[in-house]
């Protein structure tokens, strides 16, 4: 049978005083004479007692030194990662992260957010779904803070801090260019996501800046997983002209496109946007536009920290840089 919480009532029947004094104890507020107050003590640490901060929080209306994270998938490196850099900056505060996956599910992270405002968190920091979140006004209205992270939001102002979505994409097919490709493919997530629209809008950029046609046969969007990047890369090798080099939008898009071209033993180059775990070993060379995603995190906890402690300045929006690792032979494509 399980038994319940011990509570201050408990606490102060063990030790024989009042509740009041129980209270006094617990909250530091001193006027208890020194041998009482080891009484309740040893009444605490015998019964395993221990204060609901959550009930204080809502009374005092302290902080409840809790921060909420709301991302797409907690098992997925990338989000996992991002969690981990949050956890790094709050952790020096004594601050407790509370974190849920939306699943890519616009009403599932309305739900998960809500139900975070409802538990007191002092500050929120969402990874958002879609373009939808003024449902966030009245949080903000009594003074919420909400930091938004990878993807901006569509219809409201908050701080935010994302990656060079285009700038990396561009660095990727300028790449493939100076190696000598003009067939470049791109395969990319769903265009309703604002870092795939970014992804491509860099990488048509890049090709119209380099004098190149953007052949609308060898793009291929909406591809979720590494199972269907496998499937679309067949395709667009098994073409009567196939693409000489593919620029994937993401690491599950890679993940499958390096499967595909290895089963095709085909001369096809890769870059992806966001590196592989064992890159480097690869039997395929995956060059990477690279980044810490850690470090969206950290700098998103920051920016939080910040509004935390008083910051009131305009919304921010913080751009972080990425880096091309290139991986792909020193001979330069026919």
């Amino acid at each position: 049978m399980t038994r319940s919480r011990p509570t201050m009532s408990d606490v102060a029947r063990s030790a024989g005083v009042s509740l009041k004094t129980v209270s006094r104890v617990v909250n530091g507020e001193g006027a208890v004479r020194a041998e009482t107050a080891a009484a309740v003590n040893d009444a605490i640490r015998s019964l395993g007692f221990r204060r609901n901060e959550a009930a204080r929080t809502l009374r005092s209306r302290e902080r409840s030194r809790m921060v909420g994270l709301v991302i797409k998938d907690l098992a997925n490196p990338f989000y996992s990662a991002i969690a981990r850099g949050v956890e790094e900056v709050m952790r020096d505060r004594n601050e407790l992260v509370i974190a849920g996956s939306s699943d890519e599910d616009q009403a599932r992270e309305r739900e998960l957010t809500l139900l975070l405002c409802e538990r007191r968190v002092d500050g929120l920091l969402i990874v958002p779904t879609g373009e939808l979140h003024r449902y966030l006004l009245p949080e903000l209205d009594v003074g919420m803070h909400v930091v938004f992270i990878d993807r901006p939001p569509g219809d409201i102002e908050a701080d935010l801090v994302l990656l060079d979505n285009v700038g990396g994409a561009h660095s990727a097919v300028d790449h493939l260019v100076a190696r000598g490709h003009r067939r470049v493919a791109m395969v990319g997530d769903d265009m309703a996501i604002y870092t795939a629209r970014e992804r491509w809008r860099g990488f048509c950029d890049a090709l119209v800046d380099a004098g190149c046609e953007v052949d609308e046969t060898l793009v291929r969007v909406g591809v979720h997983d590494a199972v269907t990047a496998e499937r679309v890369v067949h395709e667009l090798l098994a073409l009567a002209e196939p693409p000489t080099a593919i620029f994937a939008g993401n690491n599950r898009i890679a993940a499958g496109a390096v499967r595909a071209v290895a089963a095709a033993r085909a001369a096809t180059e890769l870059v992806s946007f966001d590196d592989l775990e064992l890159a480097d070993v690869l039997s395929v060379p995956v060059s990477a536009v690279s980044y810490d995603p850690a470090d969206l995190g950290r700098r998103a906890a920051e920016l939080l920290c910040r509004r935390l402690d008083g910051d009131a300045s305009p919304p921010q929006r913080v751009v972080l840089p990425t880096r091309l690792v290139d991986r792909l032979p020193l001979a330069a494509a026919a």
